[in-house]
């Protein structure tokens, strides 16, 4: 019997309209770290987010295309202090809100779990949550 195929998550790809703008994000704001290149061109970044995983952050050769993108598309992350981590938005003026859209706002999930929704420079939704 022929054994099925495994799967499992690598990456998460993000296009970019400045690489610079995009990474400087992901490391200050997000506080991810950055990990090796394999392409070494100056036109991608990979970030660590654990457990084998890593956001890969792309810039094209090609002009920018807007992207559509809606809060329901997003890649969640979970801190252990929401607080601190909305400080940190607000230090950074990045606005943030529940998943309704009222800014300032956290949801409250069923479960318990807090979460806020922001957007990266080039228009992605992101989740933080406590869920840790």
């Amino acid at each position: 019997m022929k054994e099925p195929i495994q799967i499992k998550i690598n990456h998460y790809a993000v296009y970019a309209r400045n690489l610079i703008e995009t990474n400087k994000f992901y490391s200050d704001i997000i506080g991810l770290q950055k990990i090796e290149d394999p392409f070494k061109d100056d036109k991608h970044t990979w970030f660590d987010i654990g457990c084998g995983l890593s956001v890969h952050v792309i810039e094209r050769d090609q002009p920018w295309k807007e992207q559509l993108v809606d809060r329901t598309n997003h890649v969640c992350f979970c801190v252990t202090d929401l607080e601190a981590f909305m400080e940190k938005l607000n230090k950074h003026q990045v606005p943030f809100g529940d998943s309704k859209g009222s800014n300032g706002k956290v949801n409250l999930r069923p479960d318990g779990i807090r979460q806020i929704f922001f957007q990266d420079p080039n228009g992605y939704w992101i989740e933080i949550n406590d869920d840790i």
